[in-house]
């Protein structure tokens, strides 16, 4: 009884050294203490739940009950851009998605650092020996990890989770633009109805006046053809007017993740809502603030504690196993204990390490390249927003006012006989060729506003990597 009280004592023992096997390695952790020291960031656990999108979605109209496309429809009050921001981020599906992409991220975090469960099982020797039982019994076994390896693991994964929601933020941006640039391009889709719908309205009071004037025999059957050609041409700039502003409608809904909702009044203003930008301010914001940098120093981290861990698997794990056996034939209790050491003498994880360090490098160029590449992009994007928005200040300032004044003028000259209709043609064609070439310049510069102001981030709907 003695011996078998002992065996029982050192399988219990056995097993309380498995449990607090994390202790064993963490008394060799050279490579975590490179960390405390500033070499390695290493990662805390991070297991707050990622907000996932809500079910119904927010009425921008401001009724009860969940928002659809019809309500929106028979609604009098206008969306604005914040009303279509707050569905976009509950309803496009690249959101959800890199949610998801940082929940997976946290998962893997917990599980990198996870203790080997131990192992448990039967073992029977001899057996019918002599007509006996032999010697039957159990064991449990337990490996030991060393080096803190699974600390590092889990920093590694911890700094992956970290590049995740950097990810999820950059993917934020990229929506929010897409849902701003898509606002103002429905604006300016309106805006460009409303010209075409002027110079249609123009055009047809010309051709009254032209008709008018033929009928009096002061001007040719030729001139009452080009009225009415222009007439009809007006009507067709109209058609493809509308139709171009039901498509940004459609690509806004899109974007916004709600291909249903109906055409509906915008509440914006396409000048007060421009964004002042300067090169040194915007750079510097850029710069500071852009989550594709982040995430990519974020990598940097990931993969220095990487190297630290393919260097801690240069430290063999050990196996403990105890078990008790009872021997039928001498009707004895006997105990096995027993321990295995990998000898690292050919495999030392050489290739793992310098595979690790290698990434390590090449993470370190690609936050110098993502440098230079934004700061490429920023200059080519602030090219075109000084560019337009010199335009927009000078059609604004001159342009538009002389041209709807020269329009004014030859249209009453027109009618009084002292211009033809050559003049008032050209006059028309000037003031709404003008008109098209400030709405062109405003939308390139609001396109270069969003880019600016926006980091750099497109793409609202595009495969979350």
């Amino acid at each position: 009884m003695d011996a078998t009280r002992r065996t029982i004592t050192l399988v219990i023992c056995v097993c309380c050294m498995a449990a607090l096997g994390g202790a064993v390695g963490a008394a060799d952790e050279p490579y975590l203490e490179l960390a405390r020291r500033g070499m390695i960031a290493v990662q805390p656990m991070d297991e707050s739940p990622v907000p996932l999108p809500p079910v119904n979605i927010p009425d921008p109209t401001g009724q009860a009950g969940a928002w659809n496309a019809e309500k929106a429809a028979a609604t009098v009050r206008a969306l604005t851009l914040a009303d279509l921001r707050l569905i976009a981020q509950q309803s496009n599906p690249t959101l959800a998605q890199a949610q998801m992409a940082v929940r997976a991220a946290q998962g893997r975090q917990i599980q990198a650092g996870l203790y080997p469960n131990p192992e448990i099982g039967y073992s029977g020797e001899e057996i019918g020996s002599e007509g006996k039982s032999g010697m039957q019994g159990s064991f449990v076994a337990q490996e030991i990890v060393t080096a803190g390896k699974l600390r590092l693991a889990q920093s590694a994964a911890g700094h992956g989770a970290t590049a995740a929601r950097h990810r999820l933020e950059a993917q934020r941006w990229r929506v929010m633009n897409a849902v701003r640039a898509g606002f103002y391009e429905v604006l300016l889709a309106q805006k460009t109805v409303s010209i075409h719908q002027d110079l249609l309205q123009v055009s047809n009071e010309a051709m009254d006046i032209t008709s008018r004037l033929r009928e009096a025999q002061e001007v040719s059957k030729a001139e009452v053809l080009q009225a009415r050609i222009e007439a009809e041409r007006a009507e067709v700039r109209l058609f493809m007017a509308r139709n171009r502003h039901r498509t940004a409608w459609y690509q806004l809904a899109a974007v916004v993740g709600q291909p249903k909702m109906q055409p509906a009044p915008l509440d914006g203003d396409l000048i007060r809502d421009l964004p002042t930008i300067t090169w040194d301010e915007g750079l510097a914001r850029l710069l500071s603030g852009s989550p594709e940098l982040a995430q990519a120093r974020s990598k940097i981290q990931q993969a220095r504690c990487n190297v630290a861990l393919q260097c801690a698997e240069r430290h063999s794990n050990f196996s403990v196993e105890a078990g008790v056996k009872y021997d039928g034939a001498g009707e004895d209790t006997l105990a096995d204990v027993g321990v295995a050491i990998p000898l690292k003498i050919f495999d030392r994880n050489q290739g793992n390490i310098v595979s690790a360090q290698a990434e390590l490098i090449a993470a370190t160029r690609e936050v110098e390249r993502l440098e230079l590449e934004l700061f490429n992009r920023f200059a080519e994007a602030f090219e075109g927003y000084a560019n337009a928005n010199r335009q927009v200040q000078l059609f604004r300032s001159n342009i538009l006012d002389n041209a709807r004044e020269s329009l004014d003028l030859v249209a009453t000259g027109y009618r009084e006989g002292e211009f033809d209709y050559l003049s008032l043609l050209t006059a028309q064609r000037t003031y709404f060729s003008a008109n098209l070439e400030y709405l062109d310049a405003l939308r390139e510069l609001w396109q270069r506003s969003i880019e600016l102001d926006g980091l750099m981030l497109t793409g609202g709907l595009a495969s979350v990597q």
